[in-house]
């Protein structure tokens, strides 16, 4: 099995040791990492001998130099892990560079972002992959495989709830900006948006009755199902009985008043979809642009 040369840009960020444990569980080996911030002992635990860099210009000039240098060296992947925001420039960098690009979640901010990348893949001849890792979790695999196996006329009625505590922190940092992050739905509901839409089919009407810095909540009428959403970054809203037990973190999907298990299951869904994406069966632009529509919809959503 051929291995592959990976670049990193967010070493730093929180989900990149995910993406590091990815691409080593996949047999392949990261060359070059990029952050602004230089605390990444983490690297060490993976590729302790990548060249790391904090400039982006430095990093992507020696990606130059190692395409043009034909040594076996160059770059074939680049994996995005930066604030949202920068997603599409560190696309447009690594197409540049001549490398498929595995990107987090939410791809990009907006639905005309996606469709000036997917003119840029075409001319470049190389793939935008993005993890949509919820739709390779056991229990959601199983549940879309329950709907598309129902009544084709049936429409469920779902209730999505998501809390997940975060402290003052999160408002200072890029993160509690909307215009970098896209605000709490972008944030922490794009992939059940995805999820949703994967499962359930397109949009018919959407409207958010809360819409709050740390907390978003509507209705989201999609083909094939009814869902009343809500999302918070508010410790308030965890169930007390959840919070008494130290736990900052509430996610429950009841589709038709049945509840859907799928608080665990969660450690290998990254290493799956490079699995997939290697294999060429990965998720590209044209998969993630339903939710960036959905997302994109609720943070401009005018009553």
């Amino acid at each position: 099995m051929k291995q592959y040369n990976f670049a990193l840009i967010g070493a730093a960020g929180y989900i990149a040791p995910r993406h590091m444990k990815a691409i080593k569980e996949t047999g392949n080996q990261i060359i070059a990492a990029l952050d602004p911030f230089d605390c990444v002992g983490i690297m060490d635990s993976h590729f302790p001998e990548a060249d790391f860099f904090t400039e982006t210009e430095r990093f992507d000039r020696h990606l130059d130099k190692l395409r043009r240098k034909n040594s076996g060296q160059n770059i074939h992947f680049v994996t995005i892990c930066s604030p949202n925001y920068l997603h599409d420039a560190h696309i447009r960098l690594a197409l540049r560079n001549e490398a498929h690009a595995i990107c987090e979640k939410p791809i990009v901010l907006n639905p005309w972002n996606v469709d000036a990348l997917q003119e840029i893949e075409k001319e470049s001849g190389k793939k935008i992959y993005t993890v949509l890792q919820l739709r390779h979790h056991p229990s959601i695999v199983a549940l879309k495989k329950k709907i598309d196996e129902g009544p084709a006329d049936k429409v469920y009625d779902i209730d999505l709830t998501y809390f997940t505590s975060r402290g003052r922190w999160y408002f200072i940092s890029w993160k509690g900006n909307p215009e970098k992050s896209g605000g709490v739905a972008t944030n922490i509901g794009v992939h059940f948006f995805d999820m949703l839409g994967w499962i359930f089919g397109k949009v018919k009407d959407l409207q958010v009755e809360v819409s709050q810095p740390d907390k978003v909540s509507g209705y989201l009428e999609l083909e094939k199902a009814r869902v009343n959403w809500r999302l918070s970054l508010d410790i308030n809203d965890i169930p007390e009985e959840i919070r008494k037990t130290g736990q900052r973190t509430y996610r429950s999907i009841k589709v038709e008043g049945e509840d859907i298990e799928f608080s665990g299951g969660f450690t290998d869904l990254h290493t799956i979809s490079y699995q997939k994406i290697l294999a060429g069966e990965g998720y590209g632009l044209a998969d993630a642009k339903n939710s960036i529509e959905i997302v994109h919809r609720i943070r401009n959503f005018v009553k």
